[in-house]
């Protein structure tokens, strides 16, 4: 590791560990269990509705404290490695953690095992054993829900043409499952539709989201007749540079995860479809069974928290509302 890397991590755990005592000294002190909920990113709408389910969660245990912390940027897995190492050291009593890399996130995950703290892996999966280095996957099954995205872009192209894949990054788990699935969704059902897969990804940021579509869509203007993009960065990305090129609408498009801008791109129809994953789900749920796991209540391995496909017709039915709108829905709630 180089030199750089290792102040970084150190400065980087005397941050974290700063920010824990400055919040538990606000509180007052915090009398029961400390769960550490470390999402990819801190800025997307999904991870604000993870934050208000676990919250929710947690105040209808009552003795529940959530420590909500993540890197600023979803690509930053070297301090997200650090930030469940701190977590461990603290001895919280319990880490939610949604890995930015399914492979570099498995060496601190059994360190947490091997201090009998109990970890929850929510939204994208890790490359570890179920039941011996975390207890169990809470979260979209990625791979159904990009099926749905490609039976929903085949539809809509009525079988044919050819696809532009925008794809996220080649470390999350998630967006590759769900990238495969849309693949083979084409290839089952609509098999005389083509795929442009360069490959080419979009980053974490809508800003480089935006670059490398500009880039594909440059490369091959005039020869694509739909897009997929598996994420909330590619999906807003994507719109941008199709709303600069004067596509948006004209070309088919099927995103994934939703903000405004990418709300506001559905009931315009310059997008045909957007598959909805249940975040606030993720949350709760992943508070609530790592309480059933610190009774000794049995935790099922793995919950698919659920996929819905948004379309510029149902926009405003309830469910998809809900799902359109999780922070919105929480409130709600009284979250």
């Amino acid at each position: 590791m180089r030199i750089a890397d290792v102040i970084l991590i150190l400065a980087a755990g005397l941050v974290i560990a700063g920010c824990d005592k400055s919040e538990s000294s606000q509180s007052g002190g915090v009398s029961g269990l400390r769960f550490a909920v470390i999402p990819k990113g801190m800025t997307h709408e999904h991870w604000k509705a993870v934050e208000a389910g676990a919250k929710k969660a947690a105040a209808e245990a009552g003795n529940v404290e959530i420590i909500y912390k993540s890197a600023p940027k979803e690509d930053d897995t070297l301090l997200q490695v650090n930030l469940v190492q701190s977590f461990v050291s603290s001895r919280v009593d319990g880490i939610i953690l949604a890995p930015l890399s399914d492979q570099a996130l498995v060496a601190p995950v059994r360190l947490a095992a091997q201090a009998k703290i109990p970890v929850i892996i929510f939204d994208s999966p890790l490359a570890g054993q179920i039941g011996k280095d975390f207890v169990c996957y809470i979260g979209t099954d990625n791979y159904r829900a990009g099926v749905l995205a490609g039976k929903r872009l085949g539809e809509v192209m009525e079988g044919k043409g050819t696809v532009l894949l925008l794809r996220y990054a080649e470390s999350s788990a998630s967006t590759r499952e769900r990238e495969q699935g849309f693949l083979d969704a084409l290839k089952k059902d609509f098999a005389a539709i083509a795929v442009i897969d360069p490959p080419q990804y979009a980053g974490a940021e809508v800003n480089s989201a935006k670059k490398a579509a500009e880039n594909m869509i440059t490369a091959h203007l005039g020869k694509f007749d739909g897009v997929f993009c598996p994420n909330e960065t590619s999906a807003a990305g994507m719109l941008i540079a199709l709303e600069d090129r004067q596509l948006a609408g004209k070309v088919r498009f099927v995103g994934f995860d939703a903000n405004p801008r990418v709300i506001a791109g559905l009931r315009a129809r310059k997008l045909d479809g957007v598959v909805l994953q249940d975040p606030f789900k993720m949350g709760y749920q992943s508070v609530k069974q790592m309480l059933d796991r610190l009774a000794g209540e049995p935790v099922p391995p793995t919950t698919d928290t659920g996929a819905a496909v948004a379309t510029p017709g149902n926009v405003d039915s309830p469910e998809i509302y809900r799902l359109l709108h999780p922070l919105e829905a929480a409130a709600s709630q009284g979250s």
